[in-house]
């Protein structure tokens, strides 16, 4: 067995690990990654890209902010369509300034994988048989094999970057942890073409057959949604029932100018709210999506990952540049806090645009549960208070200063 030592380990290799990997190595603090996968599998899972701001001045601070400046879009705002009526969200006024950036997460991750690579920094891909172990020690420790040789990994602390799948979480007793979920009576099918996007911002739109979103990845491609039951294949959707389908969604004018192309990927995505508690155990901290999962509604997922990525980086460094280790134990106790309004809002804005079963989901007559969503649009919609609660949930609240 081949033995290795570092401060930090960190259990996968996707943005979250990689961007908690680049802060520490800045501060001079000595990381491992283990990813399951290879590079290329990690960069061909196609995501979302809507980032705030805190997400942005992250990664400047991580020093890989070149590219994502150069190629990136600011959005000052977003549309909301209800059954064709078109309602603007404008962020900056609303917000006093702030905006989010459109530019791929498949971009950052490449980005982040490249000032890995270029900073000799290790990272092993392709592992297996990943394994935690004296979680509630002084000195953990990992052990996987990689390329037929098993390693053993000796660390002060682990970042579970792994995701909703990954064996973190998955490692802390039943007994210790409490999981929280909702799982939603649909999904979303995405479709990616190279085609210009209908709108110069995000539009989600809410129809009498149900929810579509317009996104976007860069001027010249795009990618939309439809909410679909969770029946549905992707095989049972061409492109051409795509297109038909979203244009009888979208607001007329948009679909009148929508251009159509072949699609590049196709999939559907369930929905699903999700929080593990707490999100530590011992030396073991939860990061993203081994953590916690939203509906894509909002665009909160990437951007909660990104939350603990500061909050976890800001206490390993006042740990080892203060010598501070106790204040590691807050860590969960601060995340969850911004992990329960993320998971807040995109519940409430997934609820307030998709076509549920009224009764499934407010336990009470479907036609007084159609006016109460009636009558929280008119307020949202129409009235600039609703929207700047709209808009300052979807720019992002502020990033937590560990003092």
């Amino acid at each position: 067995m081949k033995s290795l030592v570092t401060q930090v380990a960190i259990i996968g290799a996707g943005p979250s690990g990689l961007l908690l990997g680049q802060l520490l190595a800045r501060q001079g603090i000595e990381t491992i990654i283990v990813e399951r996968v290879s590079p290329e599998y990690v960069l061909g899972r196609i995501r979302a890209g809507i980032l705030e701001q805190g997400f942005v001045d992250l990664v400047r601070e991580a020093g890989v902010a070149q590219r994502m400046e150069s190629e990136g879009e600011v959005h000052d705002g977003f549309e909301i369509a209800v059954d064709g009526q078109r309602t603007h969200i404008d962020l900056k006024r609303l917000t006093g300034g702030r905006t989010v950036l459109c530019y791929g997460q498949t971009e950052i991750t490449r980005d982040l994988m490249e000032a890995r690579s270029e900073s000799q920094l290790v990272t092993y891909y392709e592992s297996s048989a990943v394994e935690l172990h004296g979680l509630q020690s002084e000195k953990p420790w990992v052990t996987f094999k990689c390329r037929g040789v098993s390693h053993r990994l000796d660390c002060d602390y682990i970042a579970g970057c792994d995701g909703f799948h990954g064996v973190s979480r998955q490692t802390i007793p039943a007994s210790a942890r409490k999981e929280y979920e909702k799982i939603y009576p649909f999904g979303w099918l995405g479709l990616l073409s190279e085609t210009p996007p209908v709108s110069e911002e995000l539009v989600y739109c809410k129809s009498e057959r149900g929810f579509a979103l317009a996104s976007r990845r860069s001027r010249t491609r795009s990618r939309y949604y439809l909410q679909v039951p969770l029946t549905d294949k992707v095989e049972d959707w061409s492109d051409e029932a795509f297109w038909d389908e979203l244009k009888r969604r979208l607001p007329a004018d948009a679909a009148e100018q929508l251009v159509t192309g072949p699609s590049l990927e196709k999939s559907i995505a369930p929905l699903r709210s999700f929080v593990c508690e707490p999100m530590q155990y011992g030396k073991l901290f939860l990061v993203g999506d081994a953590a916690h999962i939203v509906p894509p509604t909002g665009a909160k997922g990437l951007n909660l990952a990104a939350s603990d990525v500061a909050i976890l980086f800001q206490l390993l460094k006042r740990a080892y540049r203060d010598g501070d280790v106790a204040c590691v134990a807050r860590y969960s106790e601060i995340a969850l806090r911004r992990v329960w309004h993320a998971e807040r809002f995109s519940w409430w804005m997934s609820s307030l645009l998709h076509d549920f079963d009224a009764c499934q989901v407010n336990d009470m007559d479907s036609e007084i549960a159609s006016r109460f969503t009636a009558s929280e649009l008119d307020y949202y919609l129409n009235h600039e208070e609703g929207q700047a609660v709209i808009a300052n949930q979807y720019a992002g609240l502020p990033h937590e200063s560990i003092i």
